[in-house]
């Protein structure tokens, strides 16, 4: 399945990022102080599981952090094996691996 025409949503109120699919909703927690987003949680619904929803939200998550001129700190676990896959993405992380 492909996730580029759903968008994502930044439920600022609760401090969510969303994504609808199939009509569920996946989202990452997230706390934002000054230019830094902390995402603390990432959540799929057991009925999206194993179709890419988690990747497809961080992805989404990290092109929204990137246009907005924010710096991630990583706290969810998920997000974090996601950077380990995808380490072009540390150019947004708010500390450089290694300082």
């Amino acid at each position: 399945m492909k996730y580029e025409e759903i968008p994502l949503v930044n439920n600022e109120a609760i401090h969510n990022f969303e994504l609808i699919v199939e009509g569920h909703r996946a989202f990452i927690d997230y706390k934002k102080r000054d230019d830094k987003i902390y995402l603390i949680h990432t959540e799929v619904p057991v009925e999206l599981e194993g179709k890419g929803v988690a990747s497809a939200i961080v992805e989404k998550t990290f092109n929204y952090i990137e246009e907005n001129n924010l710096k991630l700190v990583p706290l969810c676990v998920y997000v974090a094996s996601y950077l380990k896959r995808h380490p072009e993405w540390t150019r947004i992380l708010a500390i450089a691996p290694g300082h």
